[in-house]
């Protein structure tokens, strides 16, 4: 065994592990180097819904980075558990997650898949899709100053029937609310009812943003 060799490599590229042995073939010394092989065995899948095969028919599987996303897939990772309920402060709040690429282990991701933390994220979405189509449009800022400080025209926008979802599915709830709400819908004498029509005006038509691009 050369030891040298291998005290050397210990010293200077640690974390490399070589593996090495002198063999004499044909009259001749020779170095043979093994490869370094390394399986891993852990209960990767949790509580997968896919039926995983007994230890003794399994089989190593190569992981790299290029089908990492495939092989998780395959098993179908689970976790099932229950957490405190922070959004009210009362009882636990269930948790079924069902996982299959790495992307699912994203904070946007997680919350899509609970209940009470999609309307969140959802209702962050469309307040962020009315920012980026507001901006630029004169006056815009002050007509959403307007409604969210009068209750009676705040009502007048939220109690507008919802229009049937956008083909593209990219329009948000709170400007198709201000497309259809109907100006005689607020009270009369408040003035609510100009501001809700100028506040429909604002709100850009479905694919008005590929018209102008």
């Amino acid at each position: 065994m050369a030891s040298g060799s291998q005290k050397f490599i210990a010293r200077n590229r640690a974390p490399r592990v070589q593996i090495e042995y002198d063999v004499e073939l044909y009259g001749s010394e020779k170095k043979v180097q093994l490869p370094f092989v390394m399986g891993v065995m852990a209960d990767l899948a949790g509580k997968s819904a896919v039926a995983q095969p007994a230890i003794a028919d399994r089989r190593f599987l190569e992981i790299d980075v290029d089908n990492f996303d495939e092989r998780m897939r395959a098993m179908a990772p689970r976790a099932s558990f229950a957490v405190p309920n922070t959004l009210t402060g009362e009882g636990n709040l269930s948790v079924d997650l069902t996982f299959e690429s790495m992307n699912d282990f994203t904070p946007g991701a997680v919350a899509a898949r609970i209940g009470p933390l999609r309307a969140l994220l959802e209702a962050r979405t469309q307040l962020s899709n009315l920012l980026t189509y507001m901006d630029g449009k004169t006056g815009a800022e002050e007509l959403i100053e307007r409604l969210l400080g009068d209750p009676a025209l705040l009502a007048a926008v939220v109690s507008a029937p919802a229009p049937a979802p956008a083909g593209d599915g990219e329009e948000t709830g709170v400007l198709d609310a201000l497309r259809t709400a109907a100006p005689d819908a607020a009270p009369d004498g408040d003035g609510s009812a100009d501001v809700l029509a100028a506040l429909r005006a604002s709100a850009p038509e479905p694919g008005a943003e590929d018209r102008t691009a």
